[in-house]
């Protein structure tokens, strides 16, 4: 569909092949450390360093992002996802799940305004998908901007408050969830599931 490649053009990784990325008002082009600095990219492969424990990890973070009082957003965060107890493991020693906190409290130390997620319930148990969740939504009513990158509808649907449907990296339809349900939907109260399907068909079934 194109969203993971969406993601990364927009967080300054690939380049756009046109048009303008700009972040908190800041030009992906001309200023990326200045837009990059407002934003964390949480991909669905923790990228780690083998040899940094958890602690250190976030300690390395905070020096690039100059965060102040880093050991204490490091403690809360450790908390929150759950690691407050790995501060010593290095990654090798983390399950796949933990990995993936570790990379998203890396992401999120700096206090982003923007954040990317994508696939961020990848590994997670159903606690930690349940916890993932919560704290998704704590940092968009905090005033964050959050982009979720998904196929999973149902987390989606239970979370979001807009949809955009991509299709061989084309823009099928965006809009709020009544929206979308309302163009494609064929009788009332149906599941994004089904919506997702219709809007994808060839050609798209649009409700009468």
């Amino acid at each position: 569909a194109g969203k993971t490649t969406t993601l990364r053009c927009v967080s300054g990784i690939i380049p756009p092949t046109r048009g303008t990325v700009r972040i908190c008002g800041e030009d992906m082009g001309t200023n990326p450390v200045g837009a990059k600095r407002q934003l964390a990219f949480l991909s669905d492969e923790p990228r780690l360093f083998d040899y940094l424990t958890v602690e250190q990890h976030l300690q390395f973070v905070a020096r690039i992002y100059q965060v102040d009082d880093a050991a204490r957003l490091s403690g809360e965060l450790l908390s929150e996802l759950e690691l407050a107890d790995k501060t010593q493991s290095l990654p090798g020693e983390l399950s796949r799940g933990m990995k993936q906190k570790l990379a998203i409290a890396c992401g999120l130390l700096h206090s982003p305004k923007v954040i990317f997620f994508d696939e961020p319930l990848t590994g997670l148990d159903p606690l930690g998908i349940r916890r993932m969740k919560d704290s998704i939504v704590k940092r968009a009513r905090d005033g964050a901007a959050v982009v979720i990158s998904s196929h999973l509808l149902h987390l989606v649907e239970e979370i979001c408050s807009h949809v955009l449907i991509l299709k061989g990296g084309k823009k099928i339809i965006d809009g709020t969830l009544d929206e979308i349900r309302l163009k494609f939907e064929q009788g009332g109260g149906a599941r994004l599931e089904d919506v997702f399907l219709r809007a994808t068909e060839e050609p798209p079934r649009i409700a009468p």
